[in-house]
C-alpha cells in the first residue's frame, strides 16, 4: 500500500514539534500483583529506591503501594482496570469519586503523574470501547476541578497489534474498524496535552514471524548496515524491531492527521524462560534485550524517524508472576523474584545507576573484553602512576600477578582506582577500555575493593590533576624500574583520562 505524498508531508512537518512530554527520556518499570507471595509494599518501594528507579506504573491504585510511595519523589502511573472501565465511562460522578479516593486523596505527596484508563481495551475488552471515550473524558474533568489537569495526564495503553501493515513505518495505519474510538481518542490526547501508551512486544513479533524476523533484529543486537531493515519510502534504516513499532504508531497517527502527539511505550521486555515450544525466552535473551532497550532509550538515541527524540519507556516487570494464567512465558517477565533476588544481572555499562538489578548494590571496573592491548597498557601505567594506584599486588609472586595478563592487571588497577575516586561518574573509561560490570572479578587471594564478605578496604585518595606527576605516586616497587620514556607516556596519558 502506497502512502498519500500528502500524509508523508504532514508527517515530515511534524517531526520537528514532537516532543516527550518536556523531560528527559527515562525507564520506568510495571508492577504485577500476580504473585504467590506478593511482597510488602515497603518492600516494593525499598527495592525501587535500592535500584533507583524513579518512574512505576501501577495495574490499578493500590492504597498500601500508593502510601508507601509518599515522599519518594517516584513518579507513578495509577491505573483504572478494565472492570471498573464500564462503570466510570456511564458516569460523571462515579468518576470523581475514584480521582478523589485513588488521586486526590494521595497527591502531593506520593508523586501520581499519569492515570492509565485499562489495559489494551479495544483488543481485550472490546464491549467497553464505546465508553472509553467517556471514561478518559470524566477522569480528566474531574481532576480540572481539581486543578490537577496539568500535573497529571490522562492515555489508555493500546496495543501495537492495532497498527496494520506495520513494516515498512511510514505505510502504518490503524485497524480501521477501530477508527469510530480511535479517533475521538486522539482528538482527547492532543488536545489535552497527554501522549500515546502503546505497548510494544518485539518478543511477540519475532515469535509470530515464522522465521522472518531475525532474532538479532527483535533483540536490539547490533547489525551491519546490509541487515538493518530499509522502509522504501524514506529510505529511513530500521535495526530493530522496537524503533520500526514506534515510528509505525506515529505514521498511524499521521495517517489520520494528528502529528503532535507523543508516544510512550507503556510496556515492553522479553521472558527469561518459556515452554519447549518457546526456545528463545531464556535468561540471555532477556538480559539481551532488557540491557540493550535500557541504553538505547538512556542514550537517546531515538528512532530512526525522530533521532535524539527517545521514547520513555516502561519495563514489563519487576517481578516474576508466579500465579500468571498462560504459557510458561506468561509468569517470567520479571527481572526479580518475590525476595528481590535479579532473575539476571543486566549488562548495563555507561547506563548510570538505573536498574543496576545486583541487590548487593555491588559494581566493579574491569577491562573491556577484546580491547586494544596499547589502550590497556596506557590505562594501566596511567592508574599505576598518576592515578596514584597501589599496584604493588601485581608485582611477580604477589596475590594478584595470576594471571599474569595484560586484562588482569589492567582490571585490577581500573577497579583499584575506581573504587578509590568512590565510584564517581566518569572513573571507569580509561579512554574507551574500561567498563563496569557487577560482576566481582576476585580471585584466589586477589581481593578487589568492594568485594563483598571480603577483607578488601578502598584507599581514600585526592583526585590527581591535570598537571599531577608520579612523583607523589604510591606505586611502590612496581614502578622502580620505568624508563624515562615511559614516564612520559604516563603523564601524555593522564591528560586523556582527567
Amino acid at each position: 500500500m502506497a502512502v498519500p505524498p500528502l500524509v508523508l508531508l504532514l508527517f515530515l512537518v511534524a517531526c520537528a514539534s514532537i516532543v516527550t512530554s518536556g523531560q528527559d527520556p527515562f525507564i520506568g518499570v510495571n508492577i504485577g500483583t500476580d504473585l504467590s507471595d506478593m511482597p510488602h509494599p515497603t518492600q516494593v518501594v525499598a527495592l525501587l529506591k535500592a535500584q533507583n528507579i524513579r518512574h512505576i506504573r501501577l495495574y490499578n491504585s493500590d492504597r498500601g503501594m500508593l502510601v508507601a510511595l509518599a515522599n519518594t519523589g517516584i513518579q507513578v502511573i495509577v491505573s483504572v482496570p478494565n472492570e471498573q472501565l464500564l462503570g466510570i465511562g456511564q458516569s460523571n460522578s462515579t468518576a470523581a469519586n475514584w480521582v478523589s479516593q485513588n488521586v486526590i486523596a494521595h497527591y502531593p505527596a506520593t508523586n501520581i503523574t499519569g492515570i492509565s484508563m485499562g489495559s489494551e481495551v479495544l483488543t481485550a475488552l472490546p464491549n467497553a470501547a464505546p465508553v472509553l471515550v467517556n471514561a478518559l473524558k470524566f477522569i480528566h474533568s474531574a481532576l480540572v476541578a481539581s486543578n490537577l489537569d496539568r500535573q497529571i495526564k490522562v492515555s489508555t495503553p493500546l496495543s501495537s497489534s492495532i497498527i496494520l501493515d506495520s513494516f515498512p513505518p511510514s505505510q502504518a495505519f490503524f485497524n480501521k474498524s477501530l477508527n469510530p474510538v480511535l479517533v475521538p481518542v486522539l482528538n482527547f490526547l492532543q488536545s489535552t496535552g497527554s501522549y500515546l501508551m502503546v505497548n510494544v512486544y518485539p518478543y511477540y513479533d519475532y515469535m509470530q514471524s515464522n522465521g522472518v524476523i531475525p532474532l538479532d533484529y527483535a533483540l536490539f543486537k547490533p547489525l551491519p548496515s546490509n541487515k538493518e531493515a530499509v522502509d522504501a519510502n524514506t529510505l529511513l534504516h530500521y535495526s530493530n524491531v522496537f524503533d520500526a513499532t514506534v515510528d509505525a504508531a506515529y505514521f498511524a497517527m499521521a495517517f489520520l492527521n494528528f502529528t503532535n502527539i507523543p508516544v510512550v511505550v507503556t510496556e515492553t521486555g522479553w521472558p527469561s524462560k518459556g515452554d519447549s515450544n518457546e526456545p528463545d525466552a531464556t535468561l540471555d535473551n532477556a538480559n539481551t534485550y532488557n540491557s540493550n532497550l535500557i541504553r538505547h532509550v538512556l542514550n537517546k538515541t531515538g528512532t530512526p524517524k525522530h533521532p535524539g527524540i527517545a521514547v520513555s519507556t516502561y519495563i514489563y516487570e519487576l517481578y516474576n508472576e508466579d500465579t500468571k494464567a498462560g504459557p510458561l512465558s506468561e509468569k517470567n517477565w520479571g527481572l526479580f523474584d518475590a525476595s528481590g533476588s535479579p532473575i539476571y544481572i543486566l549488562h548495563l555499562t555507561g547506563s548510570g545507576s538505573v536498574l543496576a538489578n545486583d541487590t548487593t548494590n555491588q559494581t566493579y571496573c574491569t577491562a573491556k573484553e577484546g580491547a586494544d592491548p596499547k589502550m590497556l597498557q596506557a590505562g594501566l601505567d596511567w592508574a599505576c602512576g598518576v592515578g596514584k594506584v597501589d599496584c604493588s599486588p601485581l608485582l611477580q609472586g604477589e596475590s594478584c600477578y595470576e594471571p599474569d595478563t595484560l586484562s588482569a592487571h589492567a582490571t585490577y588497577a581500573f577497579d583499584t582506582y575506581y573504587h578509590q575516586m568512590r565510584k564517581a561518574a566518569g572513573t571507569c573509561d580509561f579512554n574507551g577500555v574500561a567498563a563496569i560490570t557487577t560482576t566481582d572479578p576476585s580471585h584466589g587471594s586477589c581481593i578487589f575493593s568492594g568485594s563483598l564478605g571480603r577483607n578488601a578496604t578502598s584507599v581514600n585518595v585526592t583526585a590527581p590533576s591535570m598537571n599531577s606527576t608520579a612523583s607523589g605516586s604510591p606505586a611502590g616497587n612496581y614502578y622502580t624500574s620505568m624508563s624515562f620514556l615511559l614516564w612520559m607516556k604516563v603523564l601524555v596519558w593522564s591528560a586523556l583520562f582527567l
